[in-house]
């Protein structure tokens, strides 16, 4: 990923989260990921009255992107106040298209404050299919 690359997967991942649904939780969140040929594709939270149907802004930026085709990403950025990492179920969701995605988190606060991390490291001994 170059810099610049860098640069648009956080500001992309800031923009995506003010298109956030989140009346319940007020904590809005924007995801951005970077495809292996280089195009960005990006998912915010959409919260729902029955939380069960509330979907991740990184389950909806890994969904739209998987739906146009693309199976191979780059890199992940998130975009919270106060620079939260993914939930569990996001983290096996993205497990499921790279075994060790790079993931920049950013505090929406501060946005020139962005943390990297890698899913290997925030998802050890993931759940992965017994195959015959």
């Amino acid at each position: 990923m170059t810099n610049h690359q860098r640069s648009n997967l956080i500001r992309l991942a800031c923009e995506a989260r003010t298109n956030a649904h989140a009346p319940y939780s007020k904590f809005l969140v924007g995801a951005a990921l970077l495809t292996e040929s280089g195009e960005f594709v990006f998912g915010c939270n959409i919260e729902n009255a029955s939380y069960g149907l509330t979907i991740c802004a990184e389950r909806v930026a890994l969904s739209t992107a998987v739906a146009a085709g693309h199976r191979r990403f780059q890199a992940l950025a998130i975009a919270t106040s106060g620079g939260h990492p993914p939930c569990g179920a996001c983290r096996q969701f993205a497990a499921e298209f790279c075994e060790d995605l790079p993931i920049l988190l950013i505090d929406s606060d501060q946005p020139d404050h962005v943390s990297e991390s890698h899913l290997r490291e925030l998802l050890p001994g993931r759940f992965v299919f017994p195959m015959p």
